[in-house]
């Protein structure tokens, strides 16, 4: 059978025509370097393959050898604290073959082969394993256990297993029959295709908060863990910082950061500062419980096509061991550039600003990846998708943004404005929401407290009737409104200022327990309620001004340190007590 040979090349794209049988989606490796590529248009005896790899200087007439494969990661040990690009090549080990520069067709493992990690066996002999049945148990990181997975889909008989010890990831650990007789030996390392979903038994409801310690989140647009959500802004806006705030303070287990098509400054930014942070819950190093996969704009585009599903699998394997795992993947609009080139290559008919027509079908399949679930093992686990969008122009109403906007539950808008006047999360309350809140109303009856809700559906509502009244204060000005309207304008510059506004530098803010976010909301909710009643009295409202509430209601913030939370009771009953010292004043003359 004569073997396929390149007749055509269109930068990435590589037209290989010849008797053998390729099928689709299949591992190629292309020309005398061996690049890799991936099969994705079959059409008699020619096949169409995207270049994972730099294709400058290859010829016609160069070989094209099939695996047999489709793209697959391995899985195992040795993940975490990681460093890939976007078709799971270890970058550190990258630069010590091939210098500052990835040179052509570097073919190497994705897990260190020479380590040997400590084995605990969780099975006996004679024990039969379905599905991602637990074998043993190897400590992977101080805070995070790796869990070996049973991964034939056939249940099967355990008849020898590995007593405790320390092993390479390729050494047998584990030999299974199955019911018709024949055999399996096992190792720590499971191989996945990346395109398709690890199953799972259940699917559960997502009902828990994926808590970060940010105001504006966890009280006003709050996501649940194995929710999907989306940061869409324009350049500056801050979504990148936001990203990196939640990738620190969110109680995931495990996060998986993407940076796909980024800035190779910003990817190098996230590298250095990343090893650097300590994680606030172990008190040990971050990336302790970190996997980053780096896909820079000067690398080829359909690697970084394919990085998002690279990363969304390592989840999935993690979330199968019932972890709880957050994806901050930054940003799908450079991958969806990625999808327009290719597609421009192959010559399909373009839709909307140039985009494929399928391009929501994969950005459905990507968020619906996300969830929480009952794993085969008893476990559950989650995967949590938050994706930066990068509309040119901050033009919320392009494709990528509206497509993506269809398919998740959470839309944090990030305002232009707000980013260039120093309100950090530049979130804009006005456009953005979440879909979740009805999900979350048991929870927070039982793990907060019961008003919750209450208080957050109030500061809502006055940021709305705010909103209005701006428009009609630029049109008579907010001298002729009335008392009751200048109190809603006071009390929505403090909820702006000293609630949703929060400093990421600050030691006592840049993380606020959910308790502390509740005190705050029934503290200023507490007081208006109170001023609009003796305004409704006819008391003027620079006579309410004169307790000093709005001066130190943003303050505190950055004065009342999460230990110290009972100071917010003492206030809202000191300045409740103002407040009725003056209707007592007023009683007599009303």
């Amino acid at each position: 059978m004569e073997p396929k040979k390149i007749t055509k090349i269109n930068g990435p794209v590589i037209i290989a025509t010849g008797d053998e049988s390729f099928a689709m989606h299949d591992m190629v490796y292309i020309g005398v370097h061996r690049l890799l590529g991936e099969v994705i248009k079959l059409d008699g005896k020619s096949a169409t393959i995207q270049c994972y790899e730099d294709t400058s200087g290859m010829k016609i007439g160069e070989e094209v050898i099939t695996t047999n494969a489709p793209l697959s990661l391995s899985l195992g040990p040795g993940m975490i604290g990681s460093v890939y690009d976007g078709i799971q090549r270890p970058l550190k080990m990258l630069e010590e073959i091939s210098g500052p520069f990835i040179k052509k067709g570097v073919q190497i493992s994705s897990l260190d082969e020479q380590k040997k990690w400590h084995f605990t066996p969780t099975v006996s002999i004679e024990d039969t394993v379905e599905y991602n049945f637990i074998l043993g148990t190897v400590k992977e990181t101080e805070s995070i256990t790796h869990k070996i997975l049973y991964p034939n889909h056939q249940s099967a008989k355990i008849l020898e297993i590995a007593p405790e010890g320390d092993y390479c990831i390729n050494d047998t650990i584990a030999k299974v029959q199955f019911p018709d007789g024949q055999t399996l030996e096992l190792t720590m390392v499971q191989k996945w295709p990346v395109r398709t979903p690890r199953p799972y038994k259940q699917r559960l409801q997502a009902n828990i908060p994926l808590l970060t310690g940010q105001r504006v989140i966890d009280s006003i647009f709050p996501i649940t863990k194995g929710g999907t959500a989306t940061i869409p802004g324009g350049f500056g806006t801050g979504k990148t910082m936001l990203q990196h705030q939640l990738a620190k303070w969110c109680d995931a287990d495990i996060i998986v950061y993407i940076g796909c098509g980024e800035r190779g400054n910003e990817m190098t930014q996230v590298l250095e500062d990343f090893p650097k942070l300590t994680d606030p819950r172990t008190g040990r190093p971050l990336m302790e419980r970190t996997i980053l996969i780096a896909n820079t704009s000067n690398m080829p585009v359909a690697a970084r096509e394919a990085s998002i599903y690279t990363g969304i699998t390592i989840a999935e394997y993690y979330r199968d061991m019932g972890y709880q795992v957050a994806i901050m993947a930054d940003s799908t609009s450079r991958w969806a550039e990625a999808l327009r080139e290719i597609s421009g290559r192959l010559e399909e008919m373009p839709a909307e600003e140039g985009f494929p027509s399928y391009l929501p079908s994969r950005l459905s399949e990507f968020y619906g990846r996300a969830g929480r679930t009952l794993n085969h093992n008893g476990t559950d686990g989650s995967v949590t998708i938050i994706g930066a969008v990068s509309p040119q122009g901050s033009d919320f109403s392009e494709p990528v943004t509206q497509n993506t906007r269809r398919f998740v539950h959470v839309f944090w808008g990030l305002d232009r404005d707000l980013a260039y006047s120093r309100h950090y999360p530049a979130i804009n309350w006005m456009i953005s929401y979440s879909e979740y809140i009805s999900n979350l109303e048991n929870w927070y009856d039982k793990n907060a407290e019961e008003d919750f809700l209450v208080y957050r559906n109030k500061i809502v509502k006055l940021l709305n009737e705010e909103n209005e009244l701006q428009e009609i204060a630029k049109v008579v000005g907010q001298d002729v409104l009335s008392d009751s309207k200048k109190l809603i304008l006071e009390i929505c510059k403090c909820i702006r200022e000293g609630f949703l506004q929060q400093n990421a530098n600050s030691e006592i803010d840049t993380y606020v327990p959910l308790l502390k976010q509740y005190k705050m909301m029934k503290l200023i909710v507490s007081i208006y309620e109170a001023s609009d009643t003796l305004i409704n009295k006819g008391i003027p409202m620079s006579k309410i001004k004169e307790i000093g509430f709005f001066e130190t209601y943003p303050k505190i913030k950055n004065e009342v340190a999460n230990i110290e939370m009972a100071k917010i009771d003492e206030m809202e009953e000191q300045y409740l007590d103002s407040l009725d010292k003056i209707a007592e004043e007023y009683k007599e003359v009303l």
